[in-house]
C-alpha cells in the first residue's frame, strides 16, 4: 500500500494541471490547413488570457486579450469547439478565421465571439 499515495498524488497534480493550466484537444476538419491539419493533438494554455474555474464562463481575472494572428480555442455562438485564428480583437469581442478560408466555418458566417468564450491559446501542434 505505499505506492497508493503516490499515485494518487499523481492523479490529483494531473487533473489539477489539465483543468486549471494546459488542455490538450484533438483539432477536426480542415478550417486550419495548411498549420493543422486534422487529428493533430493540440496544447491550449488555459492560463494565456486569464484566470477561471472551469465550470465558470467568466475569467477572475484577466490580463491579457488575444493578439492577431495567435491561434486560439473558444466556443462558438453556438456551443461549438472551434480552433482558428484571431484576426482582430475588438474591445470585449473578437472575430476568427481559419487559415482555409474555402472549408472554414468561422466568423465571416456567425459573427464576433465574447470574450468569455476563449478557452485558452495553442501554444503547440
Amino acid at each position: 500500500m505505499k505506492w497508493l499515495k503516490p499515485v494518487l498524488l499523481a492523479i490529483i497534480t494531473a487533473f489539477f494541471l489539465r483543468v486549471f493550466f494546459f488542455d490538450f484537444i484533438i483539432a477536426e476538419g480542415h478550417s486550419m490547413e495548411p498549420s493543422i491539419h486534422d487529428g493533430t493533438v493540440l496544447i491550449v494554455s488555459r492560463l494565456r488570457y486569464g484566470l477561471r474555474l472551469p465550470w465558470q464562463q467568466q475569467y477572475l481575472k484577466r490580463w491579457a486579450l488575444p493578439k492577431n494572428g495567435e491561434v486560439i480555442v473558444f466556443y462558438t455562438p453556438e456551443g461549438e469547439l472551434a480552433v482558428k485564428r484571431c484576426v482582430s480583437a475588438e474591445g470585449m469581442i473578437f472575430f476568427a478565421e481559419g487559415d482555409n478560408g474555402l472549408a472554414s466555418y468561422d466568423s465571416r458566417a456567425y459573427g464576433p465571439v465574447p470574450l468569455e468564450n476563449i478557452i485558452g491559446k495553442v501554444l503547440g501542434y
